[in-house]
């Protein structure tokens, strides 16, 4: 790949960032203060030898064109004080504005994402098969992207489309006189190869050139996809192991004669803290963040110079010694385009390697109080006007904000609300005779926010709302599940995969259990505190419980599910959800948030 006329890429202009150790120190520089403006930062620098070259950065933008709402909207600042604050944040009409300012008089700037720019997307990109949202990134001049596990929702086919163009094989063209022309930057999945011939499905890796600069990048998704997408999504696909594939294309590219490697990994890791300026560095280098990351960046050969990550939506910018013990720089940017990253490598020609020595990166916040990019509005407004009739229209109303995604709890209001919809949805005996649900956390996408988005009103939820917090579609079903089998599912919440990072499901009313976070492992279910209906679950007798598809086939480190018996399939989760506040709201009478108290949490 390169930057050239062919791109329509303008000369962009290195924005240097602070240095904050002495090169003399002889170690790779920690984060600079995140937010630093342009009178803190140099213009352009150029060493003899040497040349600054600007990495932007970010990642899981999941379709988030338009600003998010409620909290999924929010970064939090931290004060030198210890205060924080929230800031709004993200909309691609900002962070277009943000990534422009950044590069402006560079020379030498390449963008790149660590996946999930696409799925579970909100409905004016989901509606449309993600294709704006492409549309966006090539707007944004987004130079490469790795691949996501969401990336893989609607299957192999469909990430080609977004890669190679072409009209939706179902739904055709939505824009008149318009082919849709795909991603006109390189999908990388390195790890991900066709099982009957052994291939990479896409490119592994590129080499970005500019002015006699070449980085090369490799993008990796985590190796668990499959654990976390439909079956149907991953068909004929085998995942492969993100340290030992990136360590084999870092080897090839480096055989080439590029010695300058960034690796885009779709997997990452949890800091300390939630503030995105957080110094995750402290009390020693990479010690304030913990997570799958953290192991794959020490396995990584130190052939790679960089790590930009995602998938766990967390801001960090951190140093993680390399197998030598060397120290190398590992990014996230939250998610939504809320942040982006501005990493500085200092290239140089002589060796064509990046000087660890003089790394230096911040995550900044993409403010909301700046111009907003008119191409982007443009775009916004085109396919929301395409969107618009089915977008707008009210399914219920809402007495207060009810937190789903941004609550931060095990158990969120919203989750209730889904788990009560899905219970109504399949209780009848007609529909599945179900008597419990159960909602995986990372299937609630957002906050329903009473304030009104548009025109709509305050307190009105409509159905583009709805779309956002439920974009899978997935269909429910209900199963013949033993009291010990699903003494077994909580178990797995905590347990196994999920011990590291539990997946707490959303139940319905009448069902609860205690979670002791004191223990660890499985013992941190008190099995004797699972009731329904304020009866000791038996492990002998059968319950019928009802999922969504993705649930019932074992996703989320959910086995057990598989073993259910007697399955129906019944209405989608959106229809269920949008049914739930047609019976239950109305204009006079709004939907109040549940309490939230169905798991007792002992801390």
């Amino acid at each position: 790949m390169s930057a050239t006329p062919q791109r329509r890429r303008r000369a962009r202009r290195l924005t240097a960032t602070i240095a904050v150790l002495a090169a003399a120190a002889g170690v790779l520089s920690a984060a600079i203060p995140a937010g630093a403006n342009s009178s803190e930062r140099g213009h352009g620098r150029h060493h003899g030898r040497t040349v600054d070259v600007q990495l932007l950065s970010f990642n899981d933008f999941h379709g988030n064109l338009e600003p998010p709402a409620g909290s999924s909207g929010q970064v939090t600042h931290q004060h030198p004080d210890g205060s924080t604050e929230k800031i709004d944040a993200g909309g691609a009409e900002y962070l277009a504005t943000s990534l422009r300012t950044a590069r402006k008089g560079s020379p030498y700037s390449v963008t790149a994402a660590a996946g999930d720019m696409i799925g579970a997307s909100p409905l004016i990109s989901g509606l449309f098969h993600d294709e704006p949202t492409i549309e966006a990134m090539n707007k944004l001049d987004l130079d490469v992207t790795g691949v996501g596990n969401h990336e893989f929702d609607e299957g192999r086919a469909e990430l080609t489309r977004m890669q190679k163009g072409g009209c939706h094989p179902k739904d055709g063209c939505y824009q008149d006189g318009k082919v849709f022309q795909g991603a006109d930057f390189p999908y990388l999945a390195a790890n991900v190869t066709d099982e009957r011939t052994g291939k990479p499905i896409l490119r592994p890796y590129t080499v970005w050139k500019h002015r006699g600069v070449k980085i090369g990048f490799i993008g990796v998704t985590l190796e668990g996809t499959p654990d976390i997408v439909s079956a149907e999504g991953v068909k004929g696909l085998k995942f492969h192991d993100e340290i030992e594939t990136v360590n084999k294309y870092a080897k090839e590219l480096d055989k080439r004669g590029v010695k300058s490697i960034v690796a885009l990994i779709h997997e990452g890791g949890a800091p300390a803290s939630t503030a995105y300026n957080y110094n995750c560095d402290s009390p020693g280098q990479g010690d304030g963040v913990s997570g799958p990351i953290v192991g794959i960046a020490k396995g990584i050969t130190p052939k790679v110079d960089a790590l930009v990550t995602g998938h766990t939506h967390q801001a960090y910018v951190c140093t993680v010694p390399d197998p030598s013990g060397k120290p190398r720089m590992v990014t996230s940017a939250s998610s939504f385009g809320k942040l982006y990253t501005d990493t500085t490598l200092t290239y140089d020609r002589r060796t064509r390697d990046i000087v660890r020595t003089s790394v230096e990166s911040a995550n900044h916040v993409v403010r909301r109080d700046q111009p907003k990019a008119a191409d982007m509005t443009s775009l916004i407004q085109r396919w929301n006007k395409l969107a618009a009739p089915v977008a707008n229209k009210p399914v219920g109303h809402i007495a207060a904000d009810i937190p789903g995604r941004g609550a931060g709890a095990y158990e969120s209001p919203l989750g209730d609300v889904i788990g009560d919809a899905q219970l109504e949805a399949m209780a009848p005996a007609d529909k599945g005779g179900a008597q419990i649900a159960l909602m995986n956390p990372g299937g609630i996408r957002s906050d329903l926010v009473h304030k009104a988005s548009g025109s709509e009103g305050d307190g009105v939820v409509t159905y583009g709302e709805a779309f956002t917090v439920q974009p899978f579609t997935n269909m429910m079903t209900a199963v013949d599940l033993t009291g010990a089998q699903l003494i077994t599912a909580l178990q797995q919440q905590v347990s196994g995969p999920n011990e590291a990072s539990p997946k707490i499901l959303q139940v319905s009313r009448g069902f609860s259990y205690t979670l002791d976070t004191t223990k660890s492992g499985a013992a941190r279910i008190v099995t004797d505190s699972v009731k329904l209906n304020g009866a000791a679950i038996d492990p002998a007798k059968t319950y019928r419980v009802a999922m969504n598809e993705f649930l019932s086939g074992g996703g989320d480190g959910f086995p057990v599910f598989k073993e259910g018996r007697n399955k129906l399939v019944g209405t989608s989760d959106l229809d269920a959800l949008t049914a739930y506040f047609a019976a239950h709201s109305s204009a006079s009478a709004p939907l109040a948030p549940p309490k939230a108290d169905r798991i007792t949490v002992v801390k």
